[in-house]
């Protein structure tokens, strides 16, 4: 287990709009105003774009990511975690979203990019004080957390 302490910074609301695409928005603001680690919560409609829907084999490594294409309007929540890249410090969201259509719902992370349908609420809560930071596993490819090089 890896564990560091943080506080409450700054809280922000977005309403982002039609055809912005997530993550790349919230990246963007994180950046502009120097958010460097934050949990983020989201609602609102989300329409094409991809999610990562599991691994094709949880036994092999690294893992063959699975997607849903998204092709129409659904309503979705999400929440993730904003921590910096650990070269270059880069803003780096990994949020995961459940979207619901009619009786379809799916569920996963949307790293690869959905694009918001006329309205997606976000609430970015800073975290000051921490020292993590995202950096490629070489065994798994995932971006992990941990501590960031001094």
């Amino acid at each position: 287990m890896i564990v560091s302490e943080g506080r409450i910074g700054r809280v922000f609301v977005l309403r982002l709009g039609d055809g912005d695409r997530i993550p790349d928005a919230i990246e963007a603001f994180a950046a502009e105003r120097e958010v460097t680690s934050a949990v983020v919560l989201a609602l609102g409609g989300l329409g094409k774009g991809k999610l990562v829907v599991g691994p094709k084999d949880g036994t092999v490594m690294p893992p063959t990511a699975m997607f849903a294409a998204i092709s129409r309007v659904h309503e979705a929540a999400a929440v993730g975690t904003l921590f910096p890249s650990a070269i270059g410090g880069k803003p780096m969201l990994h949020m995961h979203g459940v979207l619901g259509r009619g009786e379809e719902t799916r569920a996963g992370c949307v790293r690869p990019g959905l694009d918001v349908w006329k309205i997606f609420e976000v609430v970015v809560i800073e975290i000051l004080g921490t020292d993590l930071a995202r950096s490629k596993d070489p065994e798994t490819g995932f971006s992990l957390l941990g501590w960031a090089p001094l």
